[in-house]
């Protein structure tokens, strides 16, 4: 069964700051929308899975930092949405339902720097990973879910492909969503069995702007 974002056993888990800084994708030669930052534990290795990759083919990462103040939006407004689509639901169990697509504030990988929506390109551009990113799981009828069984051979041949590379450079997936990988966050240190995260919530660089 699937542990979501939402569970305890995932809350529980403190996060000791490792003090890696946050960098720019763009100079670890990742292809990103826009200026991307991450922790540089999380850089290192997605530059090695990106290696892992065959010729042609590439990392594209969608969205790694995000602000705590967007995190709580983006939460708050998909769940009001699941409050709609279920009438007359618990607010735990909406909580729960939330936490399948986007995960509580308190311990949201992406506000640590230690998470990357991601996908893969070549030079025709994005694969066919059966969904597009951040499709929800209403939108996609489930097929958002890693191992959802109703996306073509070809998805699936991608996903497998995309999750090689990653797993064995050291990262981790949220399995309701194909594109969420992660790396000291405490839903990696609650699948690698370790008794605390690396990173906590950070703050993006400010870029001077003076010539």
């Amino acid at each position: 069964m699937t542990v979501l974002l939402s569970d305890e056993r995932i809350a529980r888990i403190p996060a000791l700051e490792a003090g890696d800084p946050l960098v720019d994708l763009y100079t670890y030669g990742i292809s990103s929308n826009g200026l991307q930052w991450i922790r540089q534990g999380l850089a290192d290795r997605l530059a090695v899975a990106n290696s892992f990759l065959p010729v042609g083919v590439r990392l594209h990462v969608v969205e790694g930092l995000r602000a705590i103040e967007r995190q709580r939006e983006i939460y708050d407004g998909y769940k009001v949405e699941i409050h709609r689509l279920n009438p007359g639901i618990s607010d735990a169990e909406a909580h729960v339902l939330t936490s399948r697509f986007v995960s509580p504030v308190e311990v949201a990988p992406h506000v640590a720097g230690a998470a990357v929506d991601l996908t893969l390109i070549g030079e025709h551009g994005p694969f066919d990973l059966g969904t597009p990113i951040d499709a929800t799981p209403e939108q996609s009828n489930g097929a958002c879910f890693f191992d959802a069984a109703n996306i073509s051979r070809e998805a699936r041949t991608n996903r497998v492909l995309l999750a090689d590379v990653l797993t064995a450079s050291g990262l981790v997936n949220y399995p309701t969503e194909w594109w969420h990988w992660s790396f000291g966050d405490r839903y990696w240190a609650y699948l690698e069995q370790r008794d605390h995260a690396l990173y906590g919530p950070a703050t993006a660089p400010q870029l001077s702007t003076s010539a």
